[in-house]
């Protein structure tokens, strides 16, 4: 679980992006952190790169497949 120090760095959203799981090696819609909704491991993955590899870490059968989905949103507009 991602974890924070200071609230006023962040704001709940309820963009659909949220509810998008995506695959290993995938290309990484947005910047920000990931989760895998398998294991609960977290990456956190540059937008216009790739999502790691199957290879990157091992489910067991009970866990499914690998499926990262976007839990902290980075935007990266000055504000």
């Amino acid at each position: 679980m991602a974890i924070y120090h200071d609230a006023q760095y962040l704001k709940q959203g309820h963009n659909s992006a949220f509810n998008t799981d995506h695959r290993p090696g995938g290309n990484v819609p947005h910047s920000g952190i990931y989760r895998c909704m398998g294991c609960g491991r977290e990456i956190v993955a540059e937008e216009r790169r790739q999502f790691p590899p199957h290879s990157h870490h091992q489910h067991t059968a009970a866990q499914g497949i690998i499926r990262w989905r976007m839990t902290v949103y980075a935007d990266h507009q000055a504000k």
